[in-house]
């Protein structure tokens, strides 16, 4: 272990013997990244991926530079099917140290294949058709992309899984528990994988019983009604009512020379006894059938909101997904080495910026500042050129694209934002050129630009 102040070995004391700074804090931070490091690794080993993951970022947390835990990072990604995440981390690690680190092989392994790297960028391009597929509700062109994805990359957990619960939502448990096996066998410890294997081992013994139970049955139509008769038992309701009756008529007959008022009476009686019997199976029966119905309703409603839950959550990892392909389209323009910067820039500037803000990671912003760095200084003098060319030749339009990217990647240049006031004041939207020359005096005060630009403010507002 190294000194963080001055770079000597440590001893076993407490402060850097070379330059005596106090190291106590910092050994505990990097035996605890260690620790983190080798948990990992032997997660990995067992294939917990998940687990591998989770403990190899608190590793990161403590050490960014721990060059050992972002290769084995990348590939657990990379072993998981995330491409784009597996390349994020060895380009980072690159960055990091790029002498005597084997992120520079795993790097030159997937450039020296592009066939290999345009199969996986076409992977991800299908899997977000198949996300935009299940935002349209178009389910069964989802599947088909799926399938397609897997084909490709069979090792891809969250294609697995995506396509496990379309599955689910059809009712196909068999296929559902197919996918979510081979998910489970690539990553053991996928709580995701997990809670949707619980989910279809719960709902496949319910749906067996329910098959064994209707082949038992006798289903048939009753006018508007579905009647559900188990084997060796018949209606009988209907004969007996009819026995019922004709008992009534024979006492009436019987007794009618005797008393011929009482025995009218008691037959009609027992007929409304009969009726009111006959009344009383048919609302039992319809009271069993709205039971069975409220339940399967019940049961149908909670099936409805976890696929509603589990697709919003595939939805929100989409917008995740496409920032990160647009991100190494950038970085595979990047390494192509033909000095195109702007479409460079032009790659990063399609990248969602509430994501960016709200919702990307360290190594995802530590990659995007890398690029943009690495191309600002070139992307900001050609917008300048082109953007001051298009003011001179009065378009105005063009003009203010450029300047405006201009003096994004370098605010420094005062020019680029003095002649997108002129920009603004000359297509008529004198509001912003306000604004704009405003920012000028604020940001350049005492030069000319700031004198010509407090001249048009006093111009424009007519003092």
């Amino acid at each position: 272990m190294y000194c963080f102040n001055c770079g000597c070995l440590l001893s076993e004391k407490n402060f850097c013997t070379s330059c005596g700074a106090d190291v106590g804090l910092y050994k505990k931070i990097m035996y605890a990244a260690n620790r983190f490091y080798n948990d990992g690794l032997d997660k990995a080993k067992v294939r917990d991926l998940s687990g591998a993951v989770l403990s190899l970022r608190q590793c990161l947390k403590l050490d960014r530079c721990h060059i050992d835990a972002r290769n084995l990072l990348g590939l657990v990604y990379f072993e998981r099917g995330e491409v784009v995440a597996a390349l994020s981390q060895w380009i980072i690690s690159k960055n990091t140290r790029s002498e005597k680190n084997i992120a520079n092989d795993y790097i030159n392994m997937l450039h020296d294949n592009p066939g290999r790297l345009e199969a996986y960028n076409q992977t991800i391009k299908k899997y977000n058709m198949a996300l935009t597929y299940c935002r349209q509700d178009s389910l069964d062109l989802a599947v088909i992309q799926l399938k397609k994805v897997i084909s490709m990359n069979s090792r891809f957990v969250q294609a697995r899984q995506l396509l496990a619960l379309l599955y689910m939502n059809s009712q196909e448990w068999e296929k559902a528990k197919k996918e979510l096996e081979k998910a489970h066998s690539i990553d053991a410890n996928n709580t995701m994988t997990l809670r949707y294997l619980k989910e279809v081992d719960e709902m496949m013994p319910a749906e067996e019983e329910h098959a064994r139970k209707r082949k038992e049955a006798i289903v048939y139509q009753s006018g508007n009604d579905t009647v559900i008769q188990p084997l060796g038992k018949k209606d009988r309701s209907w004969l007996q009512t009819l026995v019922n009756m004709l008992i009534g008529v024979v006492i009436g007959v019987g007794i009618a020379w005797f008393l011929v008022l009482p025995a009218r009476i008691q037959q009609a009686q027992e007929e409304v006894n009969a009726r009111y019997k006959a009344v009383s199976e048919q609302l039992d029966a319809k009271n069993v059938q709205v039971n069975e119905l409220t339940t399967q309703i019940n049961e149908l409603t909670q099936e409805k909101d976890s696929l509603s839950s589990s697709l919003s959550a595939a939805q929100a990892d989409r917008v995740q997904i496409q920032a990160n392909t647009e991100l190494i389209e950038a970085v595979l323009i990047h390494m192509n080495g033909t000095g195109d910067e702007m479409a460079v820039a032009d790659a990063l500037e399609k990248i969602d910026r509430e994501y960016m803000q709200n919702e990307a990671t360290e190594s995802f912003k530590a990659l995007y500042d890398a690029l943009k760095g690495s191309v600002g200084k070139v992307v900001a003098r050609k917008s300048y050129d082109a953007g001051y060319a298009a003011f001179r030749a009065e378009e105005y339009d063009t003009a203010i694209t450029n300047l405006e990217r201009a003096y994004a990647y370098d605010p420094t240049n005062g020019e680029a934002l003095y002649n997108l006031g002129n920009s603004y004041n000359k297509l008529g939207d004198l509001d912003k050129a306000v604004e704009i020359y405003e920012q000028v005096i604020a940001l350049f005060p005492g030069t000319q630009k700031a004198r010509k630009s407090e001249g048009y403010i006093k111009e424009i507002k007519g003092e």
